[in-house]
């Protein structure tokens, strides 16, 4: 399919035009049928138009479609973060600022962090992914192609290696390496800010490590530097907990989040520490469509629908879907390779055999996927490492099938 006055600088994965989605199901203009296992990028844990949250959105409408919060306030910004101090497993309470999308909380944290403390220099990590706008790019953990033909990028940004089970490099790897750093690229009294998913998102699903999460959260306290954690992705109960950091048992200075958050309107939100958010002058956070009303009637509703017992049910139950079919497709077909991630936020890997590399396989199947009926989605460095993103609420029968056509897919591909 052709997208005339499209941009060819948009990479598009599936050249189909959805027509209509309902939950794990959606439906292309010729009317065929998919199991969608993308998810819009995981902003539908909840599936595509929810009930409750349809509800709330039209009745939203009726009412006040929008109101700039900084000009004039209204209740549903309210709400929202009143809701989100008692969502967000902290033990303080939230300062927050709602912004239309995870880039853009992203940079409104890199301000708050260079406000409050008074430094400038960021740390990041290998394959980390943190958005498109020009700060946040250069925390992007690889070049191409986000960083490709820009030249100079806002910074002075650092990188480390992402220690995880999935990565291959451990957490006194990392340490060594953020050790190094401070002695001989910049010292940690210019260090205003380390920012890192739990669970990195385009990097291909990968958990870091609980000892250095640990160790990391020390070094930040001990040196004055913000901690940031990025949930865009792995946030809103994507990991079977509201955020993956419980899983590490560590607590952030800022977090970020947004995808799911509104279950498919544009919201997101930076929030954490008062003593950090208020560091700007009044005025120096703002926007004027951050936090709309009907996006915020959306967030309410995500978030009393994710109660813990039903995000710990649905992780558990498409978890388990997952790693049964990925140790039978492990055992079948040579270029599957290991699980990554944690929960329902899961990866596979594609390895290079003798006629393909682990990339072209994965691409194979993205389009062998799509003619059995599901739709996938490519992660990774390499773009190797498959990444399942069908919403938590997806209907058992309906996470089978679409398992069940991935099998397919993958038999043929296989002589």
């Amino acid at each position: 399919m052709d997208f005339p006055h499209i941009s060819g600088s948009l990479g598009i994965v599936h050249p189909i035009c959805i027509e209509r989605g309902r939950n794990a199901e959606v439906w292309d203009e010729q009317g065929r049928h998919y199991i969608d296992f993308i998810g819009g990028i995981g902003v539908l844990n909840l599936g595509h138009g929810h009930p409750a949250v349809v509800e709330a959105v039209k009745a939203q409408v009726e009412t006040l479609m929008h109101s700039a919060f900084n000009a004039l306030p209204h209740r549903g910004y309210l709400e929202v973060v009143e809701a989100l101090d008692a969502f967000v497993p902290v033990d303080y309470p939230l300062s927050c600022m709602l912004t239309n999308s995870g880039a853009e909380a992203t940079e409104n944290a890199l301000k708050v962090a260079r406000a409050a403390t008074g430094r400038q220099a960021v740390i990041a990590f290998d394959d980390g992914f943190h958005g498109r706008t020009l700060a946040a790019l250069n925390l992007n953990g690889k070049v191409k192609p986000y960083k490709s033909r820009l030249g100079a990028l806002p910074g002075p940004v650092f990188h480390l290696p992402f220690p995880s089970r999935d990565s291959g490099v451990g957490a006194d790897e990392a340490l060594a390496a953020l050790a190094r750093l401070f002695e001989v690229e910049v010292p940690s009294d210019e260090v205003a800010a380390i920012i890192v998913e739990p669970v990195q998102g385009e990097g291909g699903f990968r958990l870091l490590d609980a000892e250095f999460a640990a160790r990391l959260r020390s070094l930040c306290d001990e040196h004055g530097i913000v901690l940031i954690l990025d949930e865009i992705q792995s946030g809103f109960g994507r990991t079977g907990q509201r955020f993956a950091f419980s899983h590490l048992g560590i607590e952030p200075d800022l977090l970020l989040m947004g995808k799911s958050m509104a279950a498919g309107l544009p919201l997101a939100a930076v929030v954490g520490k008062a003593s950090l958010m208020d560091a700007l002058p009044k005025g120096g956070l703002g926007g004027t469509y951050s936090g709309n009303a009907v996006a915020c009637a959306a967030a309410r509703t995500v978030m009393n629908l994710m109660s813990k017992d039903r995000l710990h049910q649905w992780g558990e139950a498409q978890e388990a879907a997952i790693v049964a079919a990925h140790d039978d497709w492990r055992e079948r077909f040579s270029m599957v390779g290991a699980l990554t991630g944690i929960g329902a936020m899961r990866g596979i890997v594609f390895e290079d055999t003798e006629n393909a590399s682990g990339a072209e396989h994965l691409a194979a199947l993205l389009a062998a996927g799509r003619e059995a009926g599901v739709l996938l989605m490519p992660s990774g460095r390499r773009r190797n490492v498959l990444r399942l993103l069908a919403p938590l609420t997806a209907e058992p029968e309906i996470m089978a099938e679409g398992l069940a056509r991935v099998t397919r897919a993958l038999e043929s591909l296989t002589p």
